[in-house]
């Protein structure tokens, strides 16, 4: 008779069950931009992600100072409702002279309504006649398997560069044209995809996200 692999088990001796390989999953954002990301970076894997608004979610409250409580309550909000793993991303653009403003409030920078026009030019208005230009890009990812998930896989990135003045390149979404990434010299808006892929915030994460999931099968 073959022999079966005996079940893995945690520190306490109880059966770890086999973590199912993703084949759907509920992205935690109504953002477009987002959304079409998530969907190039994850097919290669075979895995569907579907917005959250093609099913009828509600966007969740985003009161909290930090970006892991963030992506945390929404992962939580979105997979309580769709009954499905929930993918969610909590990402901004953290500048060094802002006190690492706008952070959290990247997607609303500029008041409601949300809109990126308006928060690149709030940000190159605050940063009017400021030498120190450096800021980052940072996202932190959640992935939530049920909507009580105890041990939710968590998993982040950050991308370096300055912002100038003038928008460059029409790609991406946020404030992509108005960073300029420092290995390229271009901006997240003159970027090709595949080269994006690999030096962004959110495809470092999603790299770093994958790398836990095959951990735990």
């Amino acid at each position: 008779m073959p022999q079966h692999e005996a079940p893995r088990r945690d520190a306490r001796g109880a059966q770890n069950p086999a973590v199912k390989p993703l084949s759907r999953l509920v992205l935690a954002s109504n953002n477009a931009g987002k959304l079409r990301e998530f969907r190039r970076l994850l097919s290669p894997l075979g895995i569907d992600v579907i917005g959250q608004a093609e099913l009828d979610i509600p966007e969740a409250d985003e009161p909290h100072d930090t970006f892991v409580e963030n992506a945390l309550a929404k992962a939580r909000h979105a997979s309580r409702i769709a009954r499905l793993p929930a993918l969610a991303d909590d990402s901004g653009v953290c500048v060094d002279a802002l006190a690492g403003a706008p952070g959290v409030q990247s997607a609303r920078y500029a008041g409601e309504p949300k809109s990126d026009a308006r928060n690149n030019a709030r940000l190159v208005a605050d940063l009017t006649g400021v030498a120190d230009r450096r800021a980052h890009y940072y996202c932190m990812l959640v992935l939530m398997r049920h909507g009580d998930d105890p041990e939710p896989l968590l998993a982040e990135g950050r991308w370096d560069g300055t912002i100038i003045d003038a928008p460059r390149g029409d790609g991406g979404f946020g404030y992509d044209p108005h960073f300029l990434d420092s290995e390229t010299g271009m901006t997240g808006a003159e970027l090709p995809l595949e080269i994006k892929n690999r030096l962004s915030h959110r495809g470092q994460a999603l790299r770093a996200l994958i790398a836990r999931l095959e951990a735990a099968r």
